[in-house]
């Protein structure tokens, strides 16, 4: 049964949903499932969900993230606020979700805040992810006064020592301060937003943590704690942070040894993110999915000239939809993807 702040934030989705929302996402399930069911490519709408990345810079150096390992050949830098506006006016009559997240801490962008506000005017709901660092008193109020829906905190450890080998330079007494910081903010507006999640990656190291967590969680009284499994991209041969409790890992051993994606298909013919949401990095280069990293798969940028809607619908977005539907397994980005993957564990 769900409690009193799941249904909040229910509500609070609920209520940003508009006609032209509900007749855009009616569209795309039906030209997804006549695109499963017929074989042949159909695509109908406007993406209902988005990833903005509001930097790419971050003051963590966590060891199976490209910002971290500051591995990325692409540009790195911050969205440009008057870029983002533009963008909201296209976006917002179709758009039901707006995730401030794909590479970097959003909470470094010194105008990240002010983008929450302008999308909360615009009734998107509205969700970021952070490493709780930044989350000083100052900020949890005003993080509470942007409208923002919801956060997810992450905290991968319950001691310095077991949180550090991850989220490495962090310090965990900053994270829980922080994290103590948006309870109260929320109590002293009387705010039911954002909802705040703790997210608790499950590794190796930190596995024999598991009920601490929930115990740490319980005393801060978050609204909700999920345990996620880790994305690992040199796992074929087993790696140390590939959690040994199966329950908890994206990868199994096979009969060869060699280790493989836990997924319910092989090779499925449509993956819904093609259909549904799209990625737009700092710079405006849109990209099909959250796993292009390096942005190798872009599909064009978004400029006064070229629109986002002209692009969803462009030959080589629907060039690149069919290659998926044929044949993903010469896709680079789709060998690790989690689609058909369990991602979250309770």
């Amino acid at each position: 049964m769900l409690d009193s702040s799941k249904w909040k934030d229910i509500a609070r989705f609920l209520k940003k949903l508009r006609i032209r929302k509900i007749y855009h996402f009616a569209c795309l399930v039906f030209s997804w499932y006549w695109s499963k069911w017929s074989g042949r490519l159909y695509h109908l709408g406007l993406p209902i969900t988005l990833s903005i990345e509001p930097t790419t810079a971050c003051n963590l150096r966590c060891p199976e993230c490209p910002s971290g390992l500051r591995s990325f050949t692409r540009p790195t830098g911050n969205l440009e606020l008057k870029f983002f506006q533009n963008l909201m006016d296209e976006v917002a009559p179709h758009l039901m979700y707006l995730i401030f997240y794909f590479q970097g801490e959003p909470f470094i962008h010194p105008e990240f805040l002010k983008m929450v506000q302008i999308a909360h005017r615009k009734n998107i709901y509205t969700i970021t992810s952070t490493n709780g660092h930044f989350l000083t008193p100052e900020n949890a109020i005003k993080t509470v006064q942007s409208g923002l829906d919801r956060i997810i905190i992450s905290i991968d450890g319950t001691d310095q020592s077991t949180y550090e080998k991850y989220r490495v330079s962090g310090q965990l007494s900053q994270v829980i301060s922080g994290i103590e910081n948006i309870m109260e903010a929320k109590r002293s507006l009387r705010s039911n937003s954002p909802f705040v999640l703790l997210q608790f990656l499950v590794v190796r190291h930190n596995q024999h943590q598991i009920e601490e967590i929930k115990t740490l969680a319980k005393s801060l009284k978050v609204d909700q704690l999920r345990f996620k499994t880790a994305q690992i991209y040199d796992y074929e041969n087993g790696n140390p942070l590939i959690p040994t409790i199966e329950k908890y890992s994206r990868y199994t051993q096979s009969p060869s040894g060699k280790y493989v994606l836990k997924r319910k298909y092989n090779n499925p013919k449509q993956c819904w993110k093609m259909w549904h949401s799209a990625v737009i990095t700092w710079d405006g280069k849109m990209l099909p999915c959250c796993f292009d990293k390096d942005a190798e798969h872009e599909m064009g940028t978004i400029d006064p000239e070229h629109p986002l809607s002209e692009i969803w619908r462009s030959p080589s977005y629907h060039a690149f939809r069919k290659q998926l539907s044929d044949d993903r397994s010469n896709i680079n980005i789709c060998q690790n993807c989690s689609e058909g993957v369990s991602v979250w564990r309770k």
